[in-house]
């Protein structure tokens, strides 16, 4: 009997379910933050980061995101802006070089998908949930996320630039990625 089932269970495990693993397509690819500075929107984007992407929108319990963004590729455009990111008041890059978000799991919320999981920012780790738009495209994807970070809560912006008054608490973070399943 208990063979039985050994073989019974060795036939099953084939029919698992199985999220599909995708890999990133870097040049259509974008990883963004937006926030406000002194009363005015900015937008700014990272360079360098890597994504593990395995998700099948049908079966969100085998599904799983892992971002790695290295923090000193970060750029708005704006040369004071640019000059404060590595420092230590923000990113700290000497210490920190790199961010990291992983999912905890998936839920349904109406008819959206909802991401939660654990964001690091300067070895500070807290739950951060994303919405997604997975929208199938013949062997590949596109894949949006968007979600909203408390810069402080990170300890993001200290000293002189704790003040919500001139850089506002809340980060948008929003990523569009070009996948090909894998």
């Amino acid at each position: 009997m208990r063979r039985l089932a050994i073989l019974l269970l060795a036939l099953a495990l084939p029919c698992a379910a199985a999220a599909t693993d995708y890999t990133v397509r870097p040049k259509l690819s974008r990883l963004t933050f937006h926030g406000i500075y002194q009363g005015e929107a900015f937008e700014g984007h990272f360079d360098q980061w890597t994504a593990a992407i395995s998700y099948d929108p049908a079966d969100l319990e085998h599904s799983k995101f892992e971002v790695e963004v290295t923090t000193a590729s970060a750029h708005t455009g704006d040369h004071d802006q640019d000059s404060a990111l590595p420092g230590p008041s923000f990113f700290d890059v000497k210490k920190f070089p790199t961010a990291h978000f992983v999912t905890t799991g998936f839920r349904r919320q109406g008819n959206q998908v909802i991401a939660d999981g654990q964001l690091t920012i300067r070895d500070v780790t807290r739950p951060v949930s994303l919405s997604v738009a997975f929208v199938p495209q013949g062997t590949g994807a596109s894949l949006a996320v968007a979600g909203t970070v408390r810069r402080l809560d990170f300890d993001m912006g200290t000293g002189e630039y704790a003040d919500t008054s001139v850089i506002g608490p809340d980060v948008k973070v929003t990523a569009h990625l070009q996948l090909t399943a894998k």
